[in-house]
């Protein structure tokens, strides 16, 4: 969009009034996609006669002097600070006050809280006055000014930080007229409801066994800022809960989300019992699924095909109000599911006839394992000290320097890399601004002592057994095992490079077998996130979700600065197998140092299963660290994970086994294979 305004460079205000009557006109037209700076747009109503009368002579070809008379106007614009300017202009003045409607709407699509309570006030005063009712002014211009923000978010002229604001007005004034509405109620019982009939009820949970719910809570937001009503059950929601809510709020869609693998599996049970209960099956109650784990294929291949109703995946918020107006609207219902279906149709296809990479036997795969040596330069250093330590209280001050910031742009859904996505083109202003913001609360957070920081350690003899195990001992002596990590080997055939196949890989490879050398491993649970849930409703109950939701972003970015913290002290010093390291924090993030500290869940350690024994060794309950019965962690900002620290180990993804392995390890663990397959089916082939 910059090149339409590019002869006007140098003067923001005319190319502000040019792309924004230019994208005006041209969506109109059918244009379905642009590149824009959104920080150099405006809004389409607020541009003052004259010059959108001249902008639109020009952009549309209306006048042969349309070129002299712009060239005129322009010569008389001046780049104002918006800040200023947006309390000068957008309030009038006492004497000629903006009407309190437009006031309203403004502050809407603005996220502006700051005259919010007394510009409500003022509206239901004047509303009052003409025998009209509270829930007139939620109906008129507060939903008037959320409409515009889900236009301007749906056609990508808003952002998620700037609409998660929105809602904060949108509660904030719905929470002064609630008082006023509910005595009406008392007085007229026939009369009845806080909003304007909603498009739809969603029941939204994350499911048993899972912790994480940011994503959940910015989809909520998102989906009440459209005008849809929510009923956000929280976090580790049993199947039987979620239905049995679903049927007493009459919900029109069930909405499902899950960060960890695990959850996979309970997102398929709850679309069998869903088949199950004629409820459901009856009416063909749809099903949302979402979360980091999810996917297309999953959705398709996994889960639908366990229900008949609607099974949709939705990839992000942004995607939300889309599918639930497309399922509740019956315009557009039929057209819609017949869409889907002939895509999960084709994915259930393409998965079926899949190829995929060729695969070897476990017996193959191990042949070809990394061979690496453990003498001379890789031979194992010893730990200063053999066993456990505790953490406690570490200053989040001394954390906050270790964080990497690029996932907490991706939790606002706000693409590009750190630092560079501050000075983007399209999120350049978004950015910067919800950076500035999240800076500001990391210093409230860590002054006001907002979070609690604790993490243990474990520095542990350990030895590769079997190919792909390696036993982790009680003491030197290595008599006593403590428990058995068991491995997971990649099992898909590699490439030939100069006539030798790349290595099939498996964490043990990392360990000196037994008898070859004494080798050692190491474990930790840290969590920076003690005490979010109780702040983060805090600001929830204030009807701030914004702030909610950058607190337990910031959480989770804490907990990961720590385990970065922690294992840089684990390599100079507690175990000190590299005490002449000096390396920025840029080199941090790009993981140049030596070994690695993979976590169960993640591509290399796939299998949950063994944080049992992990958070058994640790001792977690110490640190106020628990399991859930899927093996997510609680608090949600948490990590756990191994060090290991060969020269030549380096993170890899195990991606798909076999099923010989599987059965290779059920008999190893003597578990049954079912168990197994349960908790590993993500990675079964």
């Amino acid at each position: 969009m910059s090149n339409v305004s590019f002869s006007f460079r140098g003067n923001n205000p005319a190319r502000e009034a040019i792309h924004t009557v230019f994208l005006y006109h041209a969506i109109k037209a059918g244009m379905t996609m642009g590149i824009v700076n959104a920080g150099m747009m405006g809004v389409y109503d607020d541009l003052s006669d004259e010059l959108r009368e001249r902008v639109e002579d020009v952009v549309l070809n209306r006048r042969d002097d349309a070129t002299e008379r712009m060239i005129e106007i322009a010569g008389t614009l001046v780049a104002s600070d918006k800040k200023e300017s947006s309390i000068l202009e957008w309030r009038g003045t006492p004497e000629n006050p903006v009407p309190v409607e437009k006031r309203l709407s403004h502050a809407m699509v603005h996220g502006i809280t700051d005259f919010i309570v007394e510009d409500t006030e003022e509206a239901r005063l004047a509303v009052a006055a003409k025998n009209g009712r509270p829930i007139h002014v939620i109906e008129g211009p507060l939903m008037d000014g959320m409409n515009v923000v889900g236009d301007l978010f749906g056609q990508g002229k808003m952002f998620l930080p700037q609409v998660v604001k929105s809602a904060r007005v949108m509660k904030s004034a719905v929470a002064h007229l609630i008082p006023f509405i509910e005595a009406e109620k008392a007085a007229e019982e026939a009369r009845t409801g806080v909003v304007a009939k909603p498009k739809g009820k969603v029941v939204i949970a994350t499911v048993k066994g899972d912790v994480h719910d940011i994503g959940k809570n910015i989809v909520s937001v998102v989906l009440q800022c459209n005008n849809f009503e929510v009923v956000n059950m929280g976090v580790m929601v049993p199947a039987a809960e979620i239905l049995a809510m679903a049927k007493a709020e009459n919900a029109d869609i069930i909405g499902l989300s899950g960060l960890i693998t695990p959850s996979l599996e309970e997102m398929t049970y709850i679309a069998k019992e869903m088949q199950r209960d004629p409820h459901f099956s009856g009416l063909k109650t749809p099903l949302l699924i979402g979360g980091a784990t999810t996917s297309r294929a999953h959705t398709a291949v996994k889960i639908a095909p366990h229900y008949d109703g609607p099974v949709v995946y939705v990839p992000d918020a942004s995607r939300s109000v889309s599918v639930m107006q497309n399922l509740l609207t019956a315009e557009t219902r039929g057209a819609y599911l017949a869409e889907i279906q002939a895509d999960y149709e084709k994915a259930r296809t393409q998965h079926a006839n899949k190829k995929g990479v060729p695969m070897l036997t476990i017996a193959q795969a191990r042949a070809n394992k990394a061979k690496l040596s453990f003498a001379g330069d890789n031979a194992p250093v010893k730990p200063k000290f053999i066993g456990r330590r505790v953490f406690k209280n570490i200053d989040l001050s001394l954390i906050a320097q270790y964080i990497d910031w690029g996932p907490f742009f991706q939790t606002w859904d706000l693409a590009g890399s750190y630092p560079a996505i501050l000075d983007d083109k399209v999120v350049g202003e978004a950015a910067t601004k919800v950076f500035a913001e999240a800076k500001d609360m990391l210093k409230k957070l860590i002054d006001g002592r907002w979070l609690t920081a604790n993490g243990v350690i474990a520095l542990m003899p350990a030895n590769m057994v079997n190919d792909d195990d390696i036993e982790i001992y009680t003491d030197e002596s290595r008599n006593e095992i403590a428990f058995t990590y068991y491995g997971m080997r990649q099992q898909t055939q590699k490439p030939v490079i100069d006539g030798v196949p790349r290595p099939n890989q498996c964490l043990a490879d990392f360990i000196a077998p037994k008898g070859e050398a004494d080798d050692y491993i190491g474990l930790f649970a840290v969590t920076g996130g003690l005490g979010v849930e109780k702040i983060a409703k805090r600001f929830r109950d204030a009807n701030d979700d914004y702030s909610g939701i950058m607190f337990q972003s910031l959480a989770d970015r804490l907990a990961e600065a720590f385990a970065e913290y922690m294992h840089e002290r684990i390599r100079t010093d507690l175990w000190g197998y590299a005490p002449n390291e000096h390396l920025d924090t840029e080199a941090l993030i790009k993981e140049a140092y030596q070994g690695i500290r993979p976590a169960p869940g993640y591509p290399a350690c796939p299998d949950h299963t063994v944080k049992t024994d992990m958070f058994k060794l640790l001792q977690c309950d110490e640190i106020d660290m628990q399991l859930t019965e899927s093996f997510a962690m609680m608090p949600a900002a948490a990590v756990s994970g191994f060090y290991f620290a060969h020269p030549e180990s380096k993170y890899f993804s195990v991606d798909k086994i076999g099923m010989d392995q599987l059965e290779d390890m059920a008999k190893r663990r003597d578990l049954p294979k079912e168990y197994l397959e349960r908790w590993l089916s993500p990675n079964l082939s």
